[in-house]
């Protein structure tokens, strides 16, 4: 069935849609769009709680997604299974999970703390970096949709443990008498 929705999605290739879904997937590359975001949240104070989040999601993301799942499935690349005319070079290593979607959920998740209307563009921009994916012929649909599912997890997992250590930490603070002791 992946072959299949692959080349129906072949249909739709027009020059600009081309140019579009390649700028889009580079921009997914390493995750990169997502770790400068990270970085610029993290600098500006009002927003340093997001980049935390997001930072703790592409973490999570990496180590669930490119470090145990897709060495643990092995799943090789549609191009590698038929013959394929790529418009990108064929990247290397396991299919499953799509690491571009698992990044860019994860990101998107963390973002989403910040309100709809961070949450909505960054969650469009996921989809469009994660559809890029099954465009350029290197991920079958479920790889995509799996590394969504997986980014998503990372976000809330990582929104979570972020909030939960900051309940505990005002806890502490709350029960200690303040920041400092009296000793």
């Amino acid at each position: 069935m992946g072959f299949h929705i692959l080349e129906a999605v072949q249909a739709w290739h027009t020059p600009w849609l081309d140019w579009l879904m390649i700028f889009f997937s580079r921009l997914g590359n390493g995750g990169m769009l997502w770790v400068v975001v990270t970085v610029l949240l993290l600098l500006h104070k009002p927003t340093r709680e997001a980049g935390m989040i997001c930072g703790l999601s592409l973490l999570f993301s990496l180590l669930l997604c490119n470090l145990i799942l897709k060495p643990l499935v092995l799943r090789p690349r549609p191009f590698t299974q038929q013959t394929l005319d790529l418009l990108i070079p064929p990247p290397t290593g396991a299919s499953f999970p799509s690491g571009h979607a698992s990044s860019s959920f994860a990101g998107a998740t963390g973002l989403s703390v910040i309100g709809p209307k961070v949450a909505i563009p960054a969650y469009i921009v996921a989809a469009i970096i994660s559809f890029s994916r099954i465009y350029l012929q290197v991920h079958f649909p479920g790889d995509v949709l799996a590394g969504a599912v997986l980014g998503i997890g990372c976000g809330v997992l990582a929104r979570w443990l972020v909030m939960h250590i900051q309940a505990r930490n005002t806890a502490r603070k709350t029960h200690c008498g303040g920041d400092h002791y009296d000793r």
